[in-house]
């Protein structure tokens, strides 16, 4: 790919997009089979572009959490292969009828599923992201431009290849996969002003790479958020789901947007859970931030501020506030809440029942670890990323996400009076 500028990406992709859009879905299928199969052959050199990355990205002290986000060993790269063959399986969207009925006048109408065209992403230190997003464009009959950011550059030139050398190989125009990484922030650029060109923009990454995308783009943007996440602990909350489910939701992948970072206690079950839920916590190595009662009733515990409350660790670092009520709490979550994941613990089926009613998140759960806040979990096989918006799309977007709709007219020489 030696094209001088990205705007010749942005053209090369849009004509692919007409080349995608017509693509069966058996076709899409053998395509990311081929995708799939060249990713598991290549794995040796796809690691070591990684090891590059991560060798850099060390040096300049880019942090523990991206530098996890960054990696990607042969368990990780099995995981991508595995990730576009589920993708494959998926039923294909493009076509599926939405809605439809026939006018007074005899006119049938049908409301059909189709491609956006070229979906563009932005996102930094996730070479993951750059299969996943291919992936999912691919088989929703899109083609993708691609900026991944100069942390992986390595690692997503390769796979950029890796992919665009498949689709040749499956009889599929490699010029469905751009990326415009090599052109630094003048290709980031383009993809926002891409307009009549790119035809939905998806950033992913920190608050402030989303909040300059969203700003200054001239193109449609799907807003995926920062997860400032919480979990309520009820009066009603069992003592093993309390524990288990926050030490998951904050220790299983710390460095991950579906990742607790705050904890807020009802006043009446403090005295019972926070000492429980701390130590299990302490002994996974998490540094608790905690408020003046938090403090009284566990040792080892940094005094909470009220940047805390308002924070995305994306680390071994969680706060934990106790509050008097249910409605205390909510008030919290609407105070502070990106919009993301919250959850509640409880065997209370009224406090439940409001929790899901009154919080508005993109996803919200009762008795269960945030983490499953996931397109892969959710069954997408992988996802775009998980929108906190309100149009179009919210929460993990999958195939559906990646299409638009479009009407479907049948007459039989109708006239309009």
């Amino acid at each position: 790919m030696t094209d001088q500028t990205p705007q010749v990406r942005l053209e090369r992709a849009k004509e692919a997009s007409r080349a995608t859009a017509a693509l069966t879905s058996d076709d899409k299928g053998r395509a990311l089979e081929a995708i799939a199969v060249a990713l598991e052959e290549n794995a040796p050199a796809v690691i070591e572009a990684n090891g590059r990355d991560i060798a850099r990205g060390q040096a300049d002290g880019i942090g523990d959490s991206l530098i996890d986000r960054l990696r990607l060993d042969a368990k990780r790269v099995a995981a991508l292969a595995s990730a576009v063959r589920e993708v494959a399986a998926l039923p294909d969207p493009v076509g599926r009828v939405v809605g439809g009925h026939r006018m007074p006048n005899g006119v049938a109408l049908e409301q059909v599923r189709v491609p956006f065209g070229v979906v563009g992403a932005i996102y930094e230190a996730r070479p993951n992201v750059t299969v996943d997003i291919a992936a999912l464009a691919l088989r929703s009959g899109n083609a993708v431009v691609l900026r991944g950011g100069s942390a992986a550059r390595d690692s997503n030139s390769v796979l950029v290849q890796i992919m665009r050398d498949a689709l040749q190989s499956a009889g599929v125009t490699p010029e469905a996969v751009q990326t415009v990484d090599d052109f630094g922030r003048d290709g980031a650029k383009a993809l926002m002003h891409g307009r009549g060109l790119v035809d939905v923009l998806v950033p992913r990454g920190s608050a402030g790479l989303i909040e300059t995308v969203v700003t200054e783009s001239t193109v449609p943007v799907i807003e995926t958020g920062a997860g400032n996440v919480h979990i309520v602990l009820d009066e009603t909350a069992p003592d093993d789901w309390a524990t288990d489910i926050v030490v998951n939701a904050k220790v299983q992948r710390p460095s991950v947007c579906n990742a607790v970072e705050t904890v807020l206690v009802l006043r009446q079950a403090a005295p019972r859970l926070v000492p429980l839920v701390a130590s299990a916590l302490q002994s996974e190595g998490v540094a608790i931030h905690g408020d003046d009662m938090v403090v009284g009733l566990v040792t080892n515990v940094i005094p909470a501020t009220e940047e805390d409350w308002a924070t995305e660790y994306l680390s071994l670092d969680i706060a934990i506030k106790v509050v008097d009520t249910l409605d205390d709490a909510l008030d919290h979550i609407r105070r502070y809440s990106t919009g993301h994941t919250e959850s509640i613990i409880t065997t209370d089926t009224r406090n439940a029942e409001r929790f899901l009613a009154e919080v508005d998140s993109a996803v919200v759960m009762v008795n269960t670890s945030t983490r499953f806040t996931d397109g892969a979990e959710f069954g997408f096989g992988a996802e775009v990323g998980i929108s906190t918006q309100k149009l179009h799309a919210r929460g993990p977007m999958g195939l559906s996400e990646l299409t638009s709709t479009k009407w479907l007219a049948r007459g039989a020489g109708q006239t309009r009076a």
